[in-house]
């Protein structure tokens, strides 16, 4: 998948600076909420104005379950989160063994 050339000046030119707020904010509430996750990686796409996020999260709590229920699990442990935001891309995935 190729991302837009918009998206990926952005990454690039973040992959070397810390975190925002947000984006540690969100990661902490999803380590508590899947404490099993073996990855997880919360970027903020809206420029660093909070308004939209990009979360990537593979866990063994999403075995058995279809794409929209790991999504919705996501979605309620962020459901406060949520209310200030104009967008959020969610990618569930499960370890492979």
């Amino acid at each position: 998948m190729q991302l837009p050339q918009v998206l990926c000046r952005h990454l690039i030119a973040r992959s070397s600076s810390s975190l925002t707020d947000g984006e540690t904010r969100i990661t902490q509430v999803l380590k508590v909420k899947f404490p099993q996750a073996s990855s997880l990686k919360v970027v903020d796409i809206s420029g660093g104005c909070g308004a939209m996020y990009e979360i990537h999260i593979e866990s063994d709590e999403f075995r058995g379950k279809r794409t929209v229920q790991q999504h919705q699990l996501v979605n309620q442990a962020l459901k406060d989160e949520i209310k200030d935001m104009h967008g959020l891309c969610i990618f569930t995935d499960v370890p492979r063994k």
